[in-house]
């Protein structure tokens, strides 16, 4: 396969880019709060941008325009239910979440607020929410791994393996290097590539087609089903679809967001900018998939590809329809949505092994130099594993991908609403939660997947149930715990009313 000139100018260009970020990072990280939360020091603007494309992954890309393609219309059920999660997640978590981690012991990851919030002695909501963030992230980053090396694979013509270290290095190596800030500073940059693409290749197809009335006559033609939201589906079907929305309140990676930005007072602004982000995103997505219908009805003699693997829609329709350095450009948009999902997941990752378990258990006082250090060096070790595991990209062990998702939205959702609104919560409450919902989703999906239900519906029902039952056994909230959530509750209240 020759490899475009214009396509890998345009990839060095890019990742040239995402590391010279890494090292003006790496100058501003002084301490353990620094490399792993920003020092709670994000913008609006940062913050909103580098939310969503920590959220969005190469299936923003390939795998949404590939199933509305293949489908039509009655994939978008899942946009629906992201938009709506999305936003329920910065109107109800985001502010309290900041205001409740500084006032309880300025905790800097998940398993760090449990602790303090629930006054854990015994420490063991630390080491569950921990493994679970282990385990499901690593597997996680193995996909996005997969993912990488795909794309690197198809586009340049190398071999798996080589693609695999291709696609992984310069993630990897701005992670290392720049910690948090690296990431949302590179996060804020891929969004905007990324909207720039899927705003822009539409409007192209649509062109290319002959117009909007066009696109929609070829597009019924093809199949008047295409057009038609309720298309195949049912009731469950449509509701499993928006469930997925559920899952963002338990999103390791999208609560750490909230964490690090600069003030309360700045999430509502990034809010808009967010969920605007999102919706033209989401919207760029389906259009793709939809007007590639018409656009490769009209030319089947170019569809070979989009038919054999109907991911690649997107990727074929910037090679046919753009010029090359163009088309580079908008394929490194797909590099972008990958890179920047996989940077926070290896870095939500090194972020419990060095807070959760060094130096909660190994080294209590180690220094803020060292603890960086140990950052970096957990980056390294989840990323060889994660490499590990994607070295084969059947391996088996990538199917749990498919409800990891339902997995932190059911096991961690519950648990982090209710510790942010209700003030009787207890750490019995929250293990219980924890665990019943990552238990009901994994047992769910192996046994009961005939019903066509999401796993994480029940599994989010069946926590919340838990939190209030066991919350309402044992001794109740401490004055501590009470006086804490009150001061919390107070301070976002009054910046509620600033804003």
């Amino acid at each position: 396969m020759t490899v475009s000139t214009p396509t890998l100018v345009t990839f060095v260009i890019y990742i040239s880019s995402m590391l010279l970020i890494g090292f003006i990072a790496y100058w501003r990280t002084k301490n353990l709060s620094d490399y792993i939360l920003g020092g709670r020091s994000l913008g609006s603007f940062v913050t909103a941008l580098s939310a969503g494309a920590s959220d969005m992954s190469g299936w923003l890309l390939m795998g949404l325009p590939g199933a509305v393609y293949m489908s039509g219309l009655s994939e978008g059920w899942i946009g629906i239910g992201l938009i709506a999660g999305a936003y329920l997640n910065w109107l109800f978590v985001a502010g309290r979440l900041r205001v409740q981690t500084e006032h309880n012991g300025n905790a800097l990851t998940l398993p760090d607020y449990f602790t303090s919030r629930f006054e854990d002695n015994s420490r063991i909501l630390r080491i569950f929410s921990a493994l679970v963030i282990l385990v499901f992230f690593t597997i996680y980053c193995a996909s996005g791994i997969v993912a990488g090396a795909r794309l690197f694979e198809s586009t340049f013509g190398m071999s798996y393996e080589t693609a695999l270290w291709a696609g992984a290095a310069a993630t990897i190596v701005y992670t290392f290097i720049g910690g948090f800030l690296a990431v949302s500073w590179t996060d804020t940059v891929q969004a905007s590539l990324m909207i720039f693409a899927l705003i822009l290749t539409p409007i192209v197809v649509i062109i290319a087609t002959g117009g909007v009335d066009s696109s929609f006559i070829a597009i019924e033609a093809v199949n008047p089903g295409n057009l038609d939201m309720f298309k195949g589906a049912s009731f469950i079907g449509v509701i499993s679809l928006m469930a997925w929305g559920l899952g963002y309140f338990g999103q390791p990676h999208i609560l750490a967001r909230f964490m690090a930005v600069d003030s309360v007072n700045s999430i509502a602004s990034a809010r808009r900018i967010s969920m605007t982000w999102m919706i033209l995103c989401l919207g760029g997505a389906v259009a793709v998939g939809l007007f590639g219908i018409a656009y490769f009805s009209a030319h089947p003699e170019v569809a070979g590809a989009v038919n054999e693997n109907h991911e690649r829609v997107f990727i074929e329709l910037a090679k046919v329809l753009f010029n090359p350095w163009v088309a580079g450009v908008l394929l490194s948009a797909i590099l972008a949505a990958v890179m920047s999902t996989l940077s926070c997941q290896l870095l939500v990752c090194s972020s419990a092994l060095t807070e959760d378990i060094y130096k909660a258990f190994l080294r209590k006082s180690a220094s803020q130099t060292e603890l960086v250090w140990v950052g970096r060096g957990m980056v390294l070790l989840v990323a060889l594993v994660a490499i590990w595991l994607a070295s084969n990209p059947d391996n088996r062990v990538l199917g749990l991908v498919s409800y990891a998702w339902a997995g932190f939205g059911a096991a961690f959702g519950p648990v982090v609403i209710l510790s942010l609104v209700w003030k009787g919560m207890t750490r019995n409450g929250a293990l219980a939660g924890m665990v019943l919902g990552a238990v009901t989703v994994i047992l769910w999906k192996n046994f009961f997947g005939w019903t066509g239900l999401y796993e994480i519906i029940p599994g989010f029902i069946l926590a919340t149930l838990g939190i209030l039952l066991f919350s309402r056994t044992g001794n109740g909230p401490s004055a501590v715990m009470l006086r804490n959530f009150d001061k919390a509750e107070l301070e976002y209240q009054q910046a509620q009313r600033q804003a």
